[in-house]
């Protein structure tokens, strides 16, 4: 994988203990820092002799992320499709997921389990942006995701690579080398390909999980930002994303009333009534875990970001997106062509090739900046 970034030694007593939440284990709680900023693991000791070394250890850290991050999205995805199977009502679904999270990270402060943010004005002016971008993007893949299959959706939404570098060009002022951007052709190219006959092709599902491509560019470009600068008190990586969820979940909440308020609760009666699929007791539960796992997964992932270069967080995120198809076909037999499936591959190859491409020239960079 991808390099490390350089992180805080005083950030090591944290890894010693373990807080009772079950994401806060991998949580650092400094109060002087305004993102995660853990320290590298130290080595597994046995009567004062090293049985796991320091860089073993590390990895194995980034790793249990990872992998958790996997198991949390792809539980997500196919708890989310199942829902909206039922009640295909994705904005209210999806207003309704962040109100859980929130609740979620809201218990956490309560109990102290989690230190309070305590963002300054500034701060909270970049988290509402923040969340209006992560509101647009999360409802906007809802709706993909209830119009057409969950492998269609990811296939497109493995175009993100390229909006995320357009936007931090057009952000940061600052474009990468043109060989970088020649990569993302075979990106285009194969997502292209795979939609062109896809045999559930939806315009609606196309154009959708598209523009959320644009909304969560954004979101990650105002993230990082965030988490570079001093945005308030206790501001943590997994802070930062509780806030940002309560952003979300108040920009979601007009949206959700104004176009689908008396379609949901109709949906809802046909669902639980007698006649229905469903008890109303089931589907509170399976919209209370699709809510959780939402939240979980994407704070998961904010840990795996605060402890690897952002390529690697893109590379795992690619491979990610083949599980889920993987895990969505096994699950709801959806029919993938062949086309498709070559479309994907070369999608999905142009995206690592972009990102390992990028951080070639970024090393570059760096080397020549110290000469």
């Amino acid at each position: 994988m991808a390099s490390v970034a350089n992180y805080s030694p005083s950030m090591n007593r944290a890894i010693k203990t373990i807080p009772e939440s079950s994401c806060d284990r991998l949580q650092n709680s400094d109060d002087n820092t305004n993102h995660l900023n853990l320290g590298k693991v130290k080595g597994i000791t046995r009567g004062g002799a090293e049985v796991i070394p320091a860089a073993l250890a590390q990895k194995l850290k980034i790793g249990a992320y990872f992998a958790l991050w996997y198991a949390l999205n792809v539980i997500y995805n196919i708890v989310n499709k199942k829902v909206l199977n039922i009640l295909p009502a994705p904005l209210t679904v999806g207003s309704i997921q962040f109100g859980i999270g929130g609740l979620y990270a809201a218990l956490l402060w309560i109990t102290r389990i989690r230190a309070y943010p305590e963002l300054s004005a500034k701060g909270k002016e970049i988290c509402w942006k923040i969340g209006a971008y992560h509101s647009s993007g999360q409802l906007l893949s809802m709706v993909s995701l209830g119009a057409g299959p969950v492998s269609f959706t990811h296939i497109v939404k493995a175009l993100e690579p390229f909006f995320s570098a357009i936007v931090s060009a057009l952000v940061f002022k600052k474009w990468m080398k043109p060989q970088v951007y020649a990569t993302l052709i075979p990106v285009v190219g194969g997502v292209a390909y795979a939609c062109l006959k896809e045999r559930s092709f939806s315009w609606l599902a196309f154009w959708t999980a598209m523009i959320s491509n644009v909304a969560f560019a954004l979101r990650a470009v105002m993230s990082k930002s965030a988490m570079d600068n001093y945005v308030g008190k206790n501001m943590t990586s997994v802070n930062l994303f509780a806030v940002v969820t309560w952003a979300a979940f108040f920009v979601s909440i007009p949206v959700a009333l104004i176009l689908e308020q008396t379609s949901f609760l109709s949906l809802w009666r046909s669902a639980v009534s007698k006649e229905g699929v469903i008890t109303a007791t089931d589907l509170t539960k399976a919209l209370i875990a699709s809510g959780l796992f939402h939240y979980l997964n994407n704070e998961v992932m904010y840990l795996a970001l605060s402890n690897v270069h952002p390529v690697t967080l893109a590379v795992g995120n690619t491979m990610k997106r083949v599980i889920i198809m993987v895990a969505s076909v096994l699950v709801f037999r959806n029919p993938v062509s062949l086309q498709a499936g070559i479309g994907s591959a070369v999608g999905i190859s142009g995206v690592l090739l972009y990102s390992l491409t990028k951080q070639r020239y970024e090393r570059l960079e760096a080397i020549a900046a110290k000469e």
